[in-house]
């Protein structure tokens, strides 16, 4: 496994081959970073989260919310959620992500662990109703947590350990050839929100 050293480096590639991954480092001063998080932690409908395998519910203790410019609806892991209207905070994210990568997005999944003891398993984010090779941008506030990537077909992973108010892209054909997770940390006791900005049914 490779870890990356957390400087910026948003021209360079973190893969090597079979897809895109631009990590651009803090987008903002910590304490900037520290508002925005507690604005979230406040203001999004936070929502426990519905998996369904195997044919069996569960719920997860992490929770979730889904913005976009309009009631999308959006289905993966076998649940269904509805988009909720963009908030004044996810507004100036959005424009601040778009700005920075270049890239136009028309909807936001959240995700909030409220501890290292939460995390997120293997996958790719290739539902059918999301752009095709279309770009995530993704944003994290809060606790630092090492992400990693396995390539689906040799199995080699590479690690990165994203920072508080740090934006990382996935793009080109990365979730078609690349799987992601969020391991577990038992040692981290502080939560961390993740913003996820998708094209949600093309643009």
């Amino acid at each position: 496994m490779d870890l990356f050293e957390n400087d910026s480096t948003e021209n360079l590639n973190l893969l090597h081959q079979d897809g895109i991954v631009n990590y651009y480092g803090p987008m903002m001063p910590p304490t900037k970073a520290v508002d925005f998080m507690q604005i979230l932690m406040e203001e999004i409908d936070w929502q426990p989260d519905e998996v369904v395998i195997f044919g069996k519910k569960h719920i997860t203790k992490r929770k979730v919310g889904w913005y976009g410019d309009k009631p999308f609806c959006y289905r993966y892991s076998n649940s269904k959620k509805v988009a909720l209207p963009w908030s004044e905070a996810l507004i100036s994210l959005k424009k601040m992500v778009e700005e920075r990568c270049g890239e136009t997005f028309n909807s936001c999944l959240l995700n909030l662990y409220h501890n290292g003891a939460e995390g997120m398993g293997w996958h790719a984010d290739d539902e059918r109703e999301l752009q095709k090779h279309g770009a995530i941008a993704s944003i994290s506030f809060g606790a630092e947590r090492k992400f990693t990537f396995k390539h689906k077909q040799t199995k080699e992973t590479k690690s990165i350990v994203l920072e508080n108010g740090s934006l990382l892209v996935m793009k080109g054909t990365t979730q078609d050839h690349w799987l992601h997770t969020l391991p577990k940390a038992l040692k981290i006791t502080t939560p961390r929100i993740n913003l996820t900005f998708r094209s949600f049914g093309g643009l």
